[in-house]
């Protein structure tokens, strides 16, 4: 796991470079033909991107993105109607049933559906219309790391070509470079504070809610840690109930319109008497260090510091990050 986030600059420098014309392409097409929709497709961490797609998506083109419920086709095989409608989805094997038998509903019901798989010749790829490679190389690790930071990367630049954001387009150049700058921060006192923890909150809100919701999968998978991922704005409807002293939170905030709001409610649960440990660019006291860079791939940076300071936990807490108990690389769900 360890050496496998590590790569994710090299990674995404690999992808940016080799995924230009076939983005192109594919963001012409959508140009040609807006779509209607967007519907994403994925489980586990791809299903954490995929969150990360329908906040760009929406923010940046104002197309209505939703998740697919994959049991609706797989299961229940009921028929949709998605005439016009983009589907995207993601993997880092494409080989998992449920995901495969509703990207065939999809195309059947009229989709243009492109796969975003890190195996160009899985079954997801041979499938779909149109294949964003994600060129990680083989992640041997059960736990995801530098797939999850290139499918957050090929949506960015699939994003930037089909609205033609320019400001976006220039900060995906600088990306591997702040993903190197990433992996060598100090996020140690997290390590420290969540060494004997039993129970914690991870915080995000728009874009950063995906990473949050990565972090907590990543805390339960490799570090026998219950994390609950919500929206800094949803904490407050029930789950502060719990928050109490010493109560660890690990908040991501982002450089945008969110920032102060998610700022303002990490102050309101440290005044309960949390551990809040605050992952952001501003540089406040006490705050875990991050990258400056455009907001929008902010959070692609949180998560590579994250990755690095939770294998460090994960081996600090007696546990073996690269062989999660129970887990396997491809989930076989149907």
């Amino acid at each position: 796991m360890f050496a496998e986030a590590g790569e994710a600059s090299v990674v995404a420098a690999r992808q940016l470079a080799k995924n230009a014309t076939a983005v192109a392409a594919i963001a012409q097409r959508l140009l040609d033909h807006p779509p209607r929709a967007v519907v994403t497709c994925a489980r586990g961490s791809s299903d954490h991107a995929a969150t990360y797609a329908k906040y760009l998506i929406e923010t940046v083109l104002g197309v209505l993105t939703s998740s697919a419920s994959l049991s609706v086709s797989s299961v229940y095989a009921a028929p949709q109607s998605l005439d016009g409608v983009l589907y995207l989805a993601i993997s880092q094997s494409g080989k998992s049933p449920d995901l495969l038998l509703a990207v065939e509903a999809a195309k059947r019901a009229g989709a243009f559906t492109v796969a975003l798989v890190n195996d160009e010749a899985s079954p997801l790829a041979q499938l779909a219309d149109a294949v964003l490679p994600l060129h990680a190389g083989p992640e041997l690790s059960v736990a995801a790391t530098k797939s999850y930071i290139a499918a957050l990367t090929a949506i960015a630049q699939l994003v930037a070509a089909w609205s033609g954001d320019a400001a976006l387009e220039t900060a995906l150049q600088a990306l591997p470079a702040d993903l190197a700058e990433a992996w060598s921060l100090d996020w140690s006192p997290a390590r420290a504070a969540l060494e004997p923890a039993r129970n914690l909150y991870v915080l995000g809100r728009g874009v950063g809610l995906a990473v949050a919701q990565e972090a907590a999968l990543k805390f339960k998978e490799t570090s026998g840690l219950h994390a609950e991922a919500f929206s800094a704005a949803e904490v407050l409807h029930g789950p502060m109930a719990l928050v109490g002293p010493d109560f660890p939170v690990l908040v991501f905030a982002q450089d945008d319109e969110t920032q102060a709001s998610v700022e303002t409610m990490a102050g309101q649960i440290a005044a309960r008497g949390a551990r809040v440990l605050l992952a952001s660019a501003s540089g406040g006291k006490d705050s875990l260090p991050a990258v400056v860079a455009h907001p929008f791939l902010q959070p692609l940076l949180m998560i590579q510091s994250f990755y690095r300071m939770v294998n460090a936990l994960s081996v600090a807490r007696g546990f073996d990050p690269d062989r999660p108990p129970h887990l396997n690389k491809v989930t076989q769900t149907v």
